[in-house]
């Protein structure tokens, strides 16, 4: 049964029949008929339909409820008992926001010499996107904020909290300075991402808090495009310094630190709340806490990382 409680997943993931196949690698036919079969031995219809997805039934939503549950401790149980063999071997897939993505290149080459015959999928997603992916079972983890928005029924661990660095170009007269507040950024040329993503909110909020009106001439999903676009002196931009420094590191732009404003947002792992959790995420959230507890240490070694939590 758990192989049309995944297709039944599907489906309600994705809202067409075509593409839930898709996902799954298997024809459409195929599909259809696991979900009649699921329906049969459940004795409900779990979905709408017609000549094309309708929705969910009402008892197809509590049944989404459950196949969810079924199926992510089928795959604990799946790898636990993999784990008991052959030690921790397998594929993680994680979603992380686009400002914390040097943070899980750092988290998973660490992960990777303790643990090295685990492979990473490694995804950028906004944080709304990540809960979803996890409700889903799309993914194993996200690394994303944990204290701005609500998170839902996840299980967390802190890794740093965010500051911010104004990145221009190198012959920019606030390329110069040791310092710049929100206000400084009023009426300056500034490309940013896209409003969706949270990063964008917390700070179009210290900018309206700071009472500085910019003039947002680009916006994009890509760091790249923003750190690109500042190098050949057309905008500015507002990156959290970790990803700004990597981003800036011989490409003629300067970072400056902003001062002032709400303080820096805590970025972390999300996963499933599970007991107990597959060992490959188990082995996730103790990294996870090494890495944090070695920027907060004094005497341990240091990994290249934004600001440590406080």
């Amino acid at each position: 049964m758990i192989d049309k409680l995944e297709m039944f997943i599907a489906v309600a993931t994705e809202g067409h029949f075509g593409r839930a196949a898709e996902s799954l690698g298997i024809s459409q036919p195929t599909l259809s008929s696991g979900i009649k079969q699921l329906e049969d031995q459940l004795g409900v219809r779990l979905i709408r339909r017609g000549s094309r997805y309708g929705g969910l039934t009402a008892e197809g939503e509590v049944a989404l409820v459950r196949a969810r549950q079924i199926v992510a401790d089928t795959r604990s149980l799946r790898e636990e008992m993999r784990h008991s063999r052959e030690g921790l071997k397998g594929r993680m897939k994680i979603a992380v926001i686009p400002t914390a993505l040097t943070c899980a290149a750092d988290l998973v080459t660490r992960f990777s010499e303790r643990h090295p015959e685990v492979t990473f999928t490694i995804l950028s997603r906004t944080s709304d996107e990540i809960l979803r992916m996890l409700d889903n079972l799309e993914i194993d983890a996200g690394l994303s904020y944990l204290d701005n928005e609500p998170l839902g029924r996840t299980r967390t661990e802190r890794l740093y909290r965010e500051s911010y660095m104004l990145v221009c170009a190198q012959g920019s007269d606030l390329g110069t300075r040791d310092k710049v507040g929100w206000a400084d950024l009023d009426g300056r040329d500034l490309g940013l991402l896209t409003t969706d993503m949270q990063n964008r909110r917390i700070i179009d909020r210290n900018l309206r808090e700071a009472g500085a009106a910019p003039l947002v001439s680009v916006e994009s999903s890509s760091l790249i495009v923003l750190a690109a676009k500042a190098a050949r002196g057309g905008c500015m931009t507002v990156l959290p310094r970790e990803v700004a420094a990597f981003l800036a590191a011989g490409n003629g732009l300067a970072t400056v630190p902003i001062e002032g404003g709400q303080p820096g947002h805590l970025v972390g792992i999300v996963a499933p709340r599970a007991e107990p959790h597959p060992p490959m995420i188990r082995a996730l959230l103790d990294e996870t806490r090494r890495m944090a507890l070695e920027e907060t240490t004094p005497g341990l070694p240091k990994v290249r990382r934004a600001h440590p939590v406080s």
